[in-house]
């Protein structure tokens, strides 16, 4: 057995019994909730827990729409959450019960009268498991408290990007990178400025825009446009398009509706004064030097929206340039697309997954369920001598809550030369 399979096992085994401890300790309180010890439930139980555990290993090892997986591993980890704050109280109480167990010192057998509880006594154990019940919602409770305190709350992440052949001309240039703004989903103008606000005092040389900027319609950024207007940078601020922004999510009257939104979207990067690159790449020159940058139309691997992206198209005359950074919306492009056959693409800035939203990022460590879809959904990744960046974007879409994956501003440092990191 592979350690793929004998990962995959353990996994499966793992999840199994926290299944089976939790039930076992949801059905001693069958006394009091008398559904508890029902056949029914043991049944369904048992049926929602082997489904569930199915479909996870359905939509993380077979392609399926990405609306069903994100809906199952969310489901999965909520429920495991659930589980494992009740089964900690479960576990503390069979632990207290065993010590007793084993303390407890023989006496002789004496008769007594028999005592009655008082009506509103309570068992230990009994006590141990409904608090364990209350733990397990509580987790719940304040997730759904505390997903719309990160909606607005930016934060700049600064990223020194070491690059080999970067001509001197260009170390120590500064650049600012946001994505997924998803304007039709902001319901404070003013809050949503405050994310400018910042990126505008970072004072970057040149600004990426990684795509996403409407949900669907081009009507979003009717009240927004003035606002990222004032996204500006020296060197000028470069775009892409993501996913959402062709309109493919919906059925359109006739195809001229949809492309009279699209135009209008596309229209809307050029009323702001930014750079959209549709498969096709600029020339930035700093006195005799320059460097390439390349952007692509939406192209994902694990999207069932068509791949508008054209690398050949993109590339087209930049075999002179030492440096080429490219933008591309969807992070699975590069493993897909530009690894195996664009090895003179230097650098990739992406955006699309959100990080789900959801999950854990610190310096030293960072989890999201997203990482079982996307190998590469949040920070810099590295393949020989290319590399991607994942921005989790400055807005939201899904549900209107963000929990540890706050939303986010980038900026790049660039150096010329190897990364000390993986020299010394």
């Amino acid at each position: 057995m592979n350690g793929f399979s004998l990962n995959l096992l353990l996994f499966v085994i793992a999840v199994l019994l926290i299944d089976g401890y939790a039930f076992s300790g949801l059905h001693s309180l069958s006394k009091n909730w008398r559904f508890l010890g029902t056949k029914a439930f043991r049944v369904a139980f048992a049926a929602y827990s082997v489904l569930l555990l199915t479909f996870l290993l359905l939509v993380v090892y077979v392609k399926v729409s990405l609306g069903f997986r994100l809906a199952v591993i969310i489901l999965f980890f909520v429920s495991l959450l659930f589980e494992f704050c009740f089964t900690l109280f479960l576990l503390a109480d069979d632990i207290r019960r065993l010590f007793v167990r084993l303390t407890r010192k023989p006496i002789a057998k004496v008769k007594e009268p028999e005592k009655k509880p008082a009506a509103d006594d309570i068992p230990r154990s009994e006590f141990l498991l409904k608090a364990g019940l209350l733990a397990g919602t509580i987790p719940l409770g304040m997730f759904r408290l505390k997903m719309t305190d990160g909606l607005y709350d930016y934060h700049v992440r600064y990223q020194y990007l070491y690059l080999d052949n970067l001509p001197k001309a260009f170390d120590g240039l500064r650049i600012g990178q946001i994505s997924d703004i998803h304007s039709g989903n902001f319901y404070s103008k003013k809050a949503a400025s405050r994310g400018v606000e910042m990126l505008m005092r970072e004072k970057a040389d040149l600004i990426f825009f990684t795509g996403d900027l409407v949900n669907i319609l081009s009507s979003d950024m009717y009240h927004y446009q003035d606002l990222f207007s004032k996204v500006k940078a020296p060197l000028g601020v470069f775009s892409s398009l993501g996913n959402h922004d062709y309109g493919d999510h919906i059925d359109w009257p006739s195809p001229q509706a949809k492309q009279k939104n699209f135009d209008e979207i596309t229209g809307c990067h050029k009323t702001m004064g930014w750079d959209l690159l549709r498969n096709e790449n600029r020339r930035l020159k700093i006195g005799n030097e320059e460097i390439g940058i390349l952007g692509v139309e939406n192209w994902g691997d694990l999207s069932r929206f068509p791949k508008y992206g054209r690398m050949d198209l993109a590339i087209k005359n930049t075999d002179d340039l030492p440096v080429k950074l490219l933008l591309s919306h969807d992070p699975s492009h590069w493993r897909a697309q530009v690894l195996p056959h664009y090895p003179q693409i230097d650098m990739v800035f992406a955006g699309h997954t959100h990080g789900m939203q959801c999950g854990i990022r610190t310096p030293e460590f960072q989890w999201s369920p997203i990482e079982y879809l996307y190998r590469e959904w949040a920070g810099l990744y590295r393949r020989g001598g290319q590399q991607i960046y994942v921005n989790v974007g400055y807005g939201f879409y899904g549900f209107g809550g963000r929990v540890g994956i706050l939303p986010e501003i980038t900026i790049f440092t660039l150096k010329s030369g190897p990364d000390p990191a993986l020299t010394s």
